[in-house]
């Protein structure tokens, strides 16, 4: 390389250090898996940062993604990605545990029920100084360190690689449904199906689709998913706990 050569490259390396290009926050992906389609939501923890919400600052429930998404504009904060956050009561307060920025709103309910909340081994999808982790609910309290960020919802679909027994391949409900993955502690799936499908098959698409090792069932009728970039602003009925990354 001549001189002039090198110095142009030195210039054009310096523009580019200057001018660094920002990595877009939350890869969205459609899969089909199994004859059956999904949005895959790929939050990237090392850059994305993930928050949990319910209420506004006055204590009143958002309920909506639009609600959610005018509150952080306030705060001068972009709601990039949303979903639907696990299940919740007829006041929309959450049916199980619920965290958020390390503040504890609901405790963890190991309490027997109907529905699938209670469709044991349920879990809790949480956020440590470590990472991201899905655990059995009744395994919860022995998470090490301070929780930023957890909700609880069942039923666990995928634990430690095995899907939950009680799931059947051939199960006639399906329905929308939409769930939480977790591939590795900075690696979280957010899936939301676009076809109909039973817990099994769901299960099926985070363990042998998504790769991950646990996954946790959020919710069916209400799934829902907020992302702009797709045009989506999905507004089924009124939610509870929402989960999102906001810049």
């Amino acid at each position: 390389m001549d001189f002039r050569s090198f110095k142009l490259a030195i210039a054009v390396l310096c523009l580019v250090c200057i001018h660094p290009v920002a990595a877009p926050a939350v890869e969205f992906r459609s899969v089909t898996f199994g004859g059956k389609r999904a949005m895959v939501c790929c939050v990237d923890l090392k850059k994305d940062q993930l928050g949990l919400f319910l209420n506004d600052n006055s204590g009143r429930t958002l309920k909506s993604f639009a609600a959610l998404a005018h509150w952080l504009e306030m705060q001068n904060k972009r709601l990039i990605f949303a979903m639907n956050a696990g299940m919740f009561e007829p006041d929309y307060s959450p049916v199980g545990l619920f965290i958020s920025s390390g503040r504890q709103l609901t405790p963890v309910n190991l309490k027997a029920g109907v529905g699938n909340f209670y469709l044991k081994p349920n879990g809790v999808f949480a956020i440590t100084q470590s990472g991201a982790l899905i655990v059995d609910s009744s395994q919860y309290q022995a998470i090490p360190g301070p929780v930023i960020l957890a909700t609880q919802s069942g039923p666990l679909l995928v634990s430690n690689g095995v899907i939950h027994p009680a799931l059947q391949p051939g199960s006639p409900s399906r329905l929308l449904r939409n769930g939480v993955g977790v591939a590795a502690p900075d690696k979280v799936f957010f899936v939301i199906s676009e076809d109909p499908v039973n817990l099994y098959e769901f299960a099926a698409l985070f363990r042998d689709g998504l790769h991950c090792p646990n996954a946790l069932f959020l919710d069916g009728t209400v799934s829902s998913l907020y992302a702009p970039s797709l045009g989506r602003n999905d507004r089924k009925t009124d939610l509870g706990p929402m989960i999102g990354v906001v810049q």
